[in-house]
């Protein structure tokens, strides 16, 4: 008979490792719903780099034309959605509609897909531009003016006295 020490740390290690496969099984990959109705809803991996006049977005949706997808814009918040359609093949013979074949790997996502994020200031809508090239959409969205940093010059000499002055409680 040997006697253990008893470690509290390793129980709850057991527990954090059962609650990340938990939220990795449910949230990151939802395999069993892809299963079950054939499409998976998509999320967009976005990159948002900010410049002193603008907001740059970057999204990757590969395969995704550009007539499939849309964006809104709301004050401060960009709506980027769209969709996919799943590609069916023809062989020789197989007559009209589907391919008669049996899938042995499926993996390419196809469906809808929607990711929306609110930026730190309003945006011109107007003015906002957008690319789709090689699967990257390119977002340009200009900052409202009243967003925009400014540069404050301070003066020296007489008038920081004067408001020196005019900010002291009088005796």
């Amino acid at each position: 008979m040997s006697i253990t020490r008893w470690d509290p740390w390793s129980e709850m290690m057991s527990l954090r490792e059962a609650m990340d496969q938990l939220l990795r099984e449910s949230f990151v990959r939802p395999a069993t719903s892809m299963l079950r109705s054939g499409s998976l809803g998509m999320g967009i991996p976005l990159d948002v780099r900010e410049t002193d006049d603008a907001y740059i977005v970057k999204a990757t949706m590969p395969g995704v034309r550009p007539e499939d997808v849309s964006i809104q814009i709301t004050g401060n918040t960009l709506q980027i959605s769209g969709e996919t359609r799943e590609e069916y093949e023809q062989s020789e013979g197989a007559g009209e509609g589907r391919d008669r074949g049996t899938w042995l790997v499926r993996e390419r996502r196809y469906g809808r897909f929607e990711r929306t994020i609110t930026l730190p200031t309003d945006v011109k809508a107007d003015q906002a531009q957008a690319t789709l090239e090689h699967g990257v959409l390119t977002l340009r969205l200009p900052k409202a003016e009243e967003a925009r940093a400014r540069r404050i010059p301070v003066q020296s000499g007489t008038g920081a006295q004067q408001i020196e002055a005019q900010s002291r409680p009088r005796s």
